[in-house]
This record gives C-alpha cells, sequence and structure tokens, in this order.
C-alpha cells in the first residue's frame, strides 16, 4: 500500500509545482530523494552502550537497522580509538521515507515544547533541508519509562530541487511546519545548529 503523504506528492504536491515554477517536462519537478538521520555518540564514558541504545532506538523511530560510523584516526585528547563507534546513521528511501517523513511533520514535530516551526533558513543553497532534533522522546515509538539518556540527531531531507525556493516551496506543499519570519526570530525547540 503507498504511503498517503507519497500519494498526496503525486495528485498535489506535483501538479502544484508544474504550475507555480512552469516546468517543460515532468521529470524537472523537484521530489525528495532520501532522508538520511545521523547521531553522534559524543563524549559518553561508555561509548559502546551509548552507541547501542541509540542504535535500537534510532531503529525504533526509523523502522530500519542504523549503521555504525567510525573514527577514522585515533584522537588522545578525545579519548578516542581508531576504528571506535562514534555514531549511528541511517539512509532511508522509498515508501520507509515517505512515512518517516509523515510521521515527523504531522506527529512528532507538533509535540515539541514551545514550538513556533522550524527555521526556512537551514538549506545548504543545494535544496537539501537540514533540521536538528534535540530529545527523541516526541517520537511516539520511544518508551518514556526505557529512556536512560536524551539523544539528538540530524535528519537531512536530500530533494533533487536545483534551488533552495524550489525545495521551500515543496517541502511546504508537504506539510512542513516552517516558521513564520516576522522582525525578530522565535526560538523552539529545534536545535540552533540546525536553524
Amino acid at each position: 500500500m503507498e504511503p498517503n503523504l507519497k500519494t498526496h506528492y503525486r495528485q498535489v504536491v506535483a501538479p502544484a509545482l508544474k504550475a507555480k515554477f512552469a516546468y517543460g517536462n515532468v521529470m524537472e519537478i523537484p521530489r525528495i530523494e532520501k532522508v538520511v538521520i545521523n547521531s553522534g555518540i559524543g563524549k559518553a564514558e561508555d561509548r559502546k552502550a551509548a552507541a547501542e541504545e541509540v542504535a535500537r532506538e534510532i531503529g525504533l523511530i526509523t523502522g530500519q537497522r542504523p549503521v555504525h560510523t567510525r573514527a577514522k584516526n585515533a584522537i588522545s585528547n578525545f579519548k578516542l580509538r581508531q576504528n571506535e563507534v562514534i555514531g549511528i546513521k541511517v539512509t532511508l528511501r522509498g515508501n520507509r521515507m515517505y512515512e518517516f517523513l509523515e510521521r515527523l511533520m504531522r506527529i512528532a514535530i507538533p509535540t515539541i515544547r514551545d514550538f513556533r516551526g522550524v527555521s526556512p533558513k537551514s538549506f545548504d543553497g543545494r535544496g537539501n533541508y537540514t533540521l536538528g532534533i534535540q530529545d527523541q522522546t516526541i517520537f511516539p515509538e520511544i518508551e518514556l519509562d526505557k529512556v536512560k539518556r536524551t539523544t539528538g540527531f540530524d535528519i537531512s531531507i536530500v530533494t533533487s530541487a536545483n534551488t533552495d525556493d524550489e525545495a521551500r516551496e515543496l517541502l511546504k506543499q508537504m506539510g512542513m511546519p516552517f516558521r513564520k519570519v516576522e522582525g525578530k526570530k522565535a526560538d523552539s525547540a529545534v536545535s540552533p545548529a540546525a536553524a
């Protein structure tokens, strides 16, 4: 069965983008190609246990088994050995990607305390958007009783758009709750690194 967000993209978003930007070919219409979720373990003393816990939680959130990212070099100041696990990464494509984005935009992000919208400026200049989440408990898959440490992670949405404006319009049409920029910048629970 096709995810609701994918159906919404095909039936509503793609025709609206084609009309707005006057694309000559259907293949020019921007689409979401993949979503990459990345979490660093940081300077946890029990890095191995932390890595297993973060991997389990990100696996629950995404529905896909994460990959461990390892240190390329040993750095004595950070008490880091070569080939030690320093992060967790998941790349979502296809139906899983659309299901995750729908849960993120419709369920998880609105539950952030004092939420006023995500930053509309977190684009990289090539049509890709990165969002920082400071607490994994905003996702309904995480049981609060079993959480031992708060884990933050970055969510990168990679699109086929050529410009940030096209990508911003694509995500807005898909339902991303962007902050309305009026005068001063509003604060939210989304990390300032991604803003």
